[in-house]
């Protein structure tokens, strides 16, 4: 059964969660980011191919979980305000999702990579909790 154009929705709307309960910590983007370091490292020393490509995937899951919290942290908590007094937050969150993206820790499996991710997720941890005292 098709509903009626004029009960349709107009607008989709989405959340990390469907009631939303500003519990928000940059602490679950970091634990993932740990995850693909450790699994880089694993993945170089280690010359067993099956056990390579599982860690490959792994990472690459673990990559995508960082740019969904990354994401929830930009688009949900931090507001206009906080754009205002950190400017150049919209810039850190873009870099600090391409680094867990292709172009980064998804498509690398080098652990420096991990450690370029982990320090703009600190950054951006920093300023989350500065605005929380505030």
């Amino acid at each position: 059964m098709r509903l009626p154009r004029f009960l349709t929705p107009r607008t989709l709307v989405s959340a990390h969660c469907d009631l939303p309960c500003g519990v928000y910590d940059p602490a679950q983007a970091r634990i993932e980011a740990e995850s693909i370091k450790a699994l880089a490292e694993k993945y170089q020393a280690s010359s067993d191919p099956e056990f390579r490509t599982r860690a490959l995937i792994i990472k690459e899951q673990r990559a995508e979980l960082v740019k969904h919290h990354l994401w929830v942290l930009w688009t949900d908590y931090f507001k206009a305000p906080h754009f205002e007094k950190y400017p150049h937050l919209h810039t850190l969150f873009n870099e600090a999702t391409k680094l867990a993206g292709a172009g980064g820790a998804k498509g690398s499996a080098d652990p420096e990579v991990a450690d370029r991710l982990l320090a703009k997720i600190e950054e951006i941890s920093k300023i989350f909790w500065e605005t929380k005292q505030a």
